[in-house]
């Protein structure tokens, strides 16, 4: 632990795609600064992908969260969440504040109470998306796209991705989030972005974030931080967790 570093536990919550591992290059890093780590991997991806089904929506994945708080009896954690993941701790966040001491947005989905990830989309994208899942899977769920998508060309960035990937819960795209009370549910709230490039489907969330008066970090580098810069990624979320 480094002299003057405050411990802290990290519940790191991964977007579309992705599972816990997806950590992996930052969770040991973060665990060097003497912090404690758990990395969720949501119901029907990652290495629990055997349990895909249409029945995995919005209130499952915020499940995931809050079971692990409540059975693993964490409190004060520092409750991070990428990509997709921003709609899951912010659902989390509304349940179970009490559990929760910050909450980290990592270039991720800002949801308000009865919207859906889909409806959020331009019509044409949301159309694509659910002709994919269609054709794909009965629209059981939302296939990996080409990670030339969001910018990932690094060789061994592609093949650690590219192994780990599964196909996404389409249902978690169709149903709303219900919330209690207003995003962030009064707790600190920190917004990330990534900016080299912007993700195009995260201006939105950046353009939220903004309006809800949310200090606003930058990080140089595409959206799977994670995976391409994961020293000042987890040097940024030990600074933020202060």
């Amino acid at each position: 632990m480094n002299a003057g570093t405050t411990q802290r536990c990290f519940v790191l919550v991964p977007g579309l795609w992705h599972g816990g591992w997806s950590w992996d290059r930052v969770a040991p890093l973060l665990r060097e600064r003497g912090h404690t780590v758990i990395a969720i991997t949501q119901t029907g991806v990652g290495e629990r992908s055997h349990l895909l089904s249409k029945d995995i929506q919005v209130s499952t994945f915020v499940d995931d969260v809050v079971n692990t708080l409540f059975w693993r009896n964490l409190h004060d954690v520092v409750l991070v969440g990428h990509s997709f993941g921003g709609i899951t701790v912010t659902g989390a966040a509304d349940r179970v504040p009490e559990r929760i001491g910050k909450l980290i947005y990592l270039d991720a989905a800002v949801v308000e109470s009865g919207e859906t990830w889909l409806g959020l989309l331009p019509d044409d994208i949301a159309a694509a998306r659910k002709k994919t899942a269609n054709e794909s899977s009965n629209g059981v769920s939302l296939p990996v796209p080409p990670l030339s998508s969001i910018d990932i060309t690094e060789p061994t960035d592609v093949d650690f991705l590219q192994a780990r990937l599964t196909p996404h819960p389409f249902s978690t795209f169709t149903t709303p989030l219900t919330l209690t009370h207003p995003v962030g549910n009064g707790l600190p709230v920190e917004y990330i972005t990534c900016v080299g490039p912007v993700y195009q489907p995260a201006i939105q969330a950046h353009d939220r974030a903004r309006a809800k008066g949310w200090r606003i970090s930058e990080l140089h580098t595409s959206h799977e931080a994670m995976v391409t810069l994961p020293s000042e990624t987890a040097a940024l979320l030990d600074s933020l967790s202060r």
